[in-house]
Parts: C-alpha cells; structure tokens; sequence
C-alpha cells in the first residue's frame, strides 16, 4: 500500500530493502536526510552507518565496505560529489560494485540550494580520472528512484561498476506516494577480500594493460547493448521530438501529451539510463522529424550534445536540427515548454546544431 513519504527517506527506506548493509557520507543539502535516515535505521537491519569527516573519508570507507562484499551507498550533491570522483575512479579501476547518490541543485562552485540538471556531463562521461563509466539512472519520481535502487545494485554487481542514481534536489525534498518494495537480503560478491586479491597486479606490464583495455571495452559494450531504459510517446508520426530525463520530464511529457490534443505532431524520449544513453529509442523516430527538442534545468544545455548525437546515428541521410530548452534552474512548466515549443517551430528559437 503506498505511503506519502519525503523523497529522501523513501529512498533511504529503498536502499535497506535493497540490502544496502554500510553507509558512510558527510552531510550536505539536498542529500542530507538519507544519512539522518539511515543513521539510525541501518543499526536496525544489523547494518553499519559512519558519517565521516569529510566526502573524500566517505567515499573511501565505501571502497572499504564494496572489497569486503557487501552493498555499500553514499550520497551527497554538487561539490561533495566533485571530491567523491577520485574514490569513484579506485572502485572503478578495482572492479569494485557500489551505489553513489547525487541530488543535483544548481551553481558552479559551492553553488546554490536550488534543484537543477547542471551535473550531467560529468555524471555521463565518469566524472573521475580513467578510463570508465558509471551505469547512470536518471528517476523522474520518487517511486521511480525508489524501484531503481535493486536493479542499480544488480547491475553494479553483474558488471562490477559503480551505479549513479543522479537525482534532483526537488527529488530528494518533495513528497510523494510511494510503494516501498520487499526487502531483499544481498549476498556477499564473490570477490570480496578473502586474503587472495588477484584481480591487480602491482607494476602491471603492458600486455596487461592492453588485455584489461581490451576487456573494458566489451564490457562497457555488453552494457550499452543491454541496459538501456528509456519511456517514450509518440515517436512514429512526430515532426518534432523532446528529450528531458528526470523531473523535466515530468512536465515535458504533460506539454508533449497536452500539445498532440492540439493537433500537433509530438513525441517524446525521457531516458531514464542516461549512460548508457537510450539510443535505440531514436531509431524509433519518424524519419521526417524535423526537429529534435531537449528540455533541461540547466543554463548550458548538456543534453542536447547526446540528443544530436544519437539522432545523427539514427537518422545517418539527414541533417535533423537539434534545440535545447534551458530552463537554468527548477522545473519547467507545461505552459512554458509549450510556448517555447511554437518559437521553436515557428524559427524564432535558434538550433544548437
């Protein structure tokens, strides 16, 4: 039965039930409710909580945790997540599984409290040093982020990466009906420490980089083939598709839903992995769109990079004009999007590419 839950705890209660057994982080709003949550919730399920002195003794305390076996979690927001990148890359580089939350709000620097999708490109591309990626979920609810959290364990396990569950502040302090799912008690992985660690060697010769580059290639292959979640609505006939993820997309799709009972010719693509990108929805486009519309609470459009880019692979004969709706900070509003949906189609808006 659903419950009205603050989206931060519903997701603190989410990671428990998905077997989540250590936590440790450092305070920072618009995350700080998942360790309050988990501070004395985690001890209750037989589970460990640390709130650390600082991101970078969180991170590496979950490094800890994820090479003794178990599902280890952090979160933070903007700049905590910024110094939480190098431990990212060591558990990348170790093959070590674990669940990283971000909440993003808005600003460069020490930024602002606003909620916002300013955080995407480093999200996407690894964030950290290295050569890796991070399986990114992008949940536009909070039952969404709440019933993503196993799948971001399992996956993080089967492939032995990190999950990124990039969230939005207005995620995290909204409060919704929610489901919360059965508890799931999470094996120890076979790799954790067992006084036999064989996965490195240390001064690993060139024939073992090449062979380890060689593996990571197929493997972030198997996972842009398999892992792709995406919703999408109207793709066959529309003259002009958005893209937005996360809340955005919320209100992207009430305009797309709201503008085809106008007569308009509208669809949609709201990824909910954005690494791996859901490529294989643009292969669903109408192949005379005439236009591609990314919808985004940033003040630089980021989105629209991968929303061209893909829409160039799918449709390789055309030329299909790429848009980006910057909205800075918040979320859109339907009657926002709409009207700057007829700029676009009227030419009054300039395409990104």
């Amino acid at each position: 039965m659903a419950e009205m839950m603050k989206g931060n705890e519903a997701i603190a209660e989410a990671a428990v039930r998905a077997g989540v057994k250590f936590y440790a982080g450092y305070p920072i709003t618009p995350s700080s409710e998942i360790m309050e949550y988990l501070s004395w919730r985690l001890p209750e399920v037989g589970g460990s909580f640390v709130q650390a002195e600082s991101e970078l003794a969180g991170i590496n305390m979950v490094i800890g945790a994820a090479a003794s076996g178990v599902r280890a979690l952090t979160a933070s927001s903007g700049p905590g997540i910024s110094l939480k990148q190098e431990g990212v890359s060591t558990l990348s580089d170790e093959g070590l599984s674990a669940v990283v939350i971000t909440q993003v709000r808005y600003g460069n620097g020490l930024g602002t409290l606003l909620s916002a999708q300013c955080d995407y490109n480093r999200e996407t591309r690894g964030g950290g040093h290295g050569d890796y990626r991070c399986l990114v979920f992008a949940p536009a609810s909070v039952q969404e982020f709440v019933d993503l959290m196993r799948p971001a364990y399992e996956l993080a396990e089967k492939y032995r990466v990190v999950s990124v569950m990039m969230g939005e502040a207005t995620l995290g302090q909204m409060m919704e009906p929610v489901t919360l799912p059965d508890f799931v008690e999470a094996e120890r992985t076979p790799w954790a420490l067992n006084g036999h660690y064989t996965y490195k060697k240390i001064g690993i010769f060139e024939r073992d980089s090449m062979k380890e580059a060689v593996e990571l290639v197929d493997k972030y292959n198997t996972i842009r083939e398999n892992e792709q979640r995406w919703e999408d609505e109207g793709l066959e006939d529309a003259d002009y598709v958005f893209v937005s993820y996360g809340v955005p997309g919320r209100s992207t799709l009430g305009a797309v839903r709201e503008l085809r009972a106008q007569g308009e010719k509208v669809g949609i693509i709201r990824p909910i992995t954005v690494w791996p990108f859901p490529e294989k929805a643009f292969y669903k486009i109408n192949p005379n769109v005439k236009g591609i519309i990314t919808v985004e609470a940033n003040a630089t459009g980021q989105l629209v990079d991968d929303a061209a880019l893909y829409t160039k692979k799918a449709l390789k004969e055309r030329n299909v004009p790429a848009y980006a709706l910057t909205y800075v900070f918040g979320t859109p509003t339907i009657r926002n999007i709409k009207k700057d949906y007829f700029e676009v189609k009227s030419g009054s808006k300039k395409e990104v590419y």
